[in-house]
This record gives structure tokens, sequence and C-alpha cells, in this order.
């Protein structure tokens, strides 16, 4: 059993990380050592993602950050240069339209190797994608750096729209209806998330994006790229999903 604990907590530390498995390793189940070595080994990984094609998106500062500094501290801030100048320049544009606005980000990926999965996405495994946080109100006025879900995700918006899939178990759209005590009492903010969806749409450099299509239909937003995600990948309506 001490075996199968420790291989457990080896796969589930790379899997959340992708070094702390490693890291693990080095402590040789020294918890204390590896609170240490990861500590260091993060430092290294901001030196050597560049070289290795990964680049970290901000974690507190400017008009773009990450939504939470864990998300720094697990290594999932990292994009592609491509990405992290049109995530820039559309957090910026937003900022311009509407001063005082913060853009925050949530999942990127992890600093290195293609194909290494981002659990629990379906993507997210090649620096590529990228997903955004909505903007927030109360009692109509914007909430800056502020979200509706302490993570950034799970605060559905169109629970009450029509499901555009079939009943089945084989599917991520999970409603995480346990999750709903832990989100705070605040308003979708259109106007800025309307914005920022229409900005990464209007960089050619991206691909696709992904909404809820009731979502994007009560937003007003309508494009050849802004696509619905299919019926076995996890809901859109709580967060705004791009890619190159």
């Amino acid at each position: 059993m001490r075996i199968a604990g420790r291989v457990a907590l080896f796969v589930g530390l790379t899997l959340l990380t992708q070094v702390g498995g490693f890291v693990w390793l080095l402590a040789r189940g020294r918890f204390w050592l590896f609170g240490v070595l990861y500590v260091a080994v993060w430092g290294l990984v901001q030196v050597a993602a560049p070289l290795a094609g990964r680049v970290a998106l901000p974690c507190a500062e400017g008009v773009l950050r990450m939504q939470s500094v864990a998300y720094c501290v697990l290594l999932r801030n990292f994009v592609a240069p491509e990405l992290a100048e049109v995530a820039q320049t559309a957090a910026e544009g937003v900022a311009k339209a509407h001063p005082g606005t913060l853009t925050l980000a949530l999942d990127g990926g992890f600093p290195f190797l293609d194909g290494f999965p981002l659990i629990p996405h379906l993507s997210h495994d090649d620096g590529e994608k990228l997903d955004f946080a909505f903007y927030y109100a109360m009692d109509g006025a914007y909430q800056p750096g502020r979200t509706a879900s302490p993570i950034g995700y799970f605060a559905f918006e169109t629970l009450d729209a029509p499901d555009p899939c079939p009943p089945t178990w084989l599917t991520m759209r999970w409603n995480m209806g346990f999750f709903r005590p832990f989100l705070r009492p605040l308003d979708l903010e259109p106007e800025r998330t309307t914005a920022l969806i229409r900005a990464v749409l209007a960089d050619t450099r991206v691909s696709k994006v992904f909404v809820e299509p009731s979502l994007a239909a009560r937003l007003g937003l309508a494009n050849d790229r802004l696509r619905f995600q299919g019926c076995r990948a996890a809901r859109h309506d709580d967060h705004i999903h791009i890619q190159l």
C-alpha cells in the first residue's frame, strides 16, 4: 500500500504541475524538502520554458493577469509567445475601451512538451490554447479582478437554456451543482465580455473561440470562428476558450 500511495502521489503531482512528480522523487518523500525543491525548480522553469517555446503569462500585474496566483504556482500559465501576444493585445484593447478593466486568464498550458495533458482539459497540450474568465458586475457596477467562481470556472450562465446535446453518460458537460454554494453573488458584465470576444476574433492569428451557443446568442455574437465546443467537452458558458 505504501508503494501504491507513492506512485499515486507521483502521478497526481505530475498531472497537476507537470514537474511536481519529478520534484517529489528528488525529495524522497520528505515534505519539507519537497517544498524547498519545488520553489527552486519553479524558478528554473521560468528561465527554461522560453527556450522550449513557452512563456508565462503575468501572475499579478498589468491589464492581463492570471485569475489566481494558484495557476502560476501550479505552472499552468504558459502559452506560446504568439498566443501571449494575442492575449495581451486583446486585454489592452478592452482596457482602452473601458479604462480600469482587468482581463483575467485561467488555464493556459504547462511549460514543456507538446501533447502533455492539462487535466481536466481535452486540449491545452501544446501552448496554443488559453481560457479567459468572464468579467463580472455587482448591482450594475463592474468589479475589477473579481470572478463569480473562486477559481474562475463553473459559474455557468445558461443552465436554464435548452441543452444542445442529447443525454449521454459519455460527456464532460457537467453542471457542477455541488459547486454552486461556493459562487459569489456577481453578474456577468456583458459589455466587457463581448468586447473581449470581439477583440480575439478580430485577431487573424486566432483560429477558434469556444463559447456556449446560447450565451453567444445572448451577447449578440456571431462569427465563423466562434464555435460550439461539442457535446463531449466541458460547458463553455463559464469561460472563453481561444486557440491559435
